[in-house]
Formats: C-alpha cells, sequence, structure tokens
C-alpha cells in the first residue's frame, strides 16, 4: 500500500510523476455501493423484469441471464474488496467504468431498435451509466495542490 503524501493524497503509479488519486472516502462508499447493486441483479430482475431482464419468464429460465448475474455479481464483490484501497485496484475501477458505458451503449442501441424493450432505458441503461460516471468523476486523477513552504 502506498503511503499518503502530505496533501492526503496517495500516488497512483500508473499516471505518472506527480498526479494523485484523492484518498476519498466517497470513492469507497461508492465502490460498496455499486459492488452490492451488480450483486443483486438477480432480485431487481425478480421486482422488475421489464427494467431489468432481457426475456420473458422467470430470471433462472434464460441461460444467458443467468451468465450476466453471475458475472456481475463476480464484479460486485471485487468491487466491495476494492473499496478498501481504490488506488491499488484502478484498474478494476476503470474496466468497471468502460464496460458499463459500453453494456449501457449496446442495451439502449437495443432497447430503442426492440419496442418490447424500451423499459430498460428507464432502468438497467441508466444504472450503468450512473455507475460510470459516479465511478469516473470520484476516480479521475488530480495534480496535488502546492504546498506552502
Amino acid at each position: 500500500m502506498l503511503s499518503p503524501a502530505a496533501d492526503g493524497c496517495v500516488p497512483i503509479r500508473h499516471f505518472g510523476e506527480g498526479k494523485y488519486m484523492p484518498n476519498n472516502r466517497l470513492l469507497s462508499y461508492a465502490l460498496i455501493v455499486f459492488g452490492v447493486a451488480f450483486c443483486l441483479i438477480y432480485p431487481l430482475s425478480m421486482f422488475w423484469p421489464s427494467g431489468w431482464a432481457w426475456h420473458d419468464g422467470p430470471p433462472a429460465s434464460n441461460d444467458y441471464f443467468m451468465m450476466i448475474v453471475g458475472l456481475y455479481a463476480t464484479l460486485g464483490v471485487f468491487l466491495i474488496w476494492a473499496a478498501r484501497d481504490p488506488a491499488a485496484h484502478l484498474s478494476l475501477i476503470r474496466f468497471t467504468i468502460w464496460s458499463s458505458v459500453v453494456h449501457a451503449a449496446v442495451m439502449a442501441f437495443e432497447a430503442v431498435r426492440t419496442p418490447m424493450q424500451r423499459d430498460h432505458l428507464y432502468g438497467d441503461v441508466p444504472a450503468l451509466v450512473l455507475a460510470a460516471v459516479i465511478l469516473g468523476v470520484l476516480s479521475r486523477p488530480v495534480k496535488p495542490s502546492p504546498t506552502p513552504s
């Protein structure tokens, strides 16, 4: 684990010299919230199937959907784990951001193309965009503030 600098920021090796990631509790909380949400995709699909599931019938009746549930539950567990030290797990956070953007874009296209799937524009599509935006904003690198001498 990296030690904090004088300004309370933790250096990130991936961004080169002089760039820091805020040692921000909000990022840790966001990782926990989105991690738990990703683990709850199956119950969400039972509560609001038209906004979270892409097939008719109960959630477990579709093998593809169960694969997505398994992938997101795994990602959710790792996001919760990353909340302990976000700076050490920046690649996982970046993967979550970009995979959420791509997934939301594909789902939005399919929801617009298929009228029966329009409710996804009010369910999982904005949820993924929200996760990407919040994690992106909270994990962006910042320049350290100059310390008075």
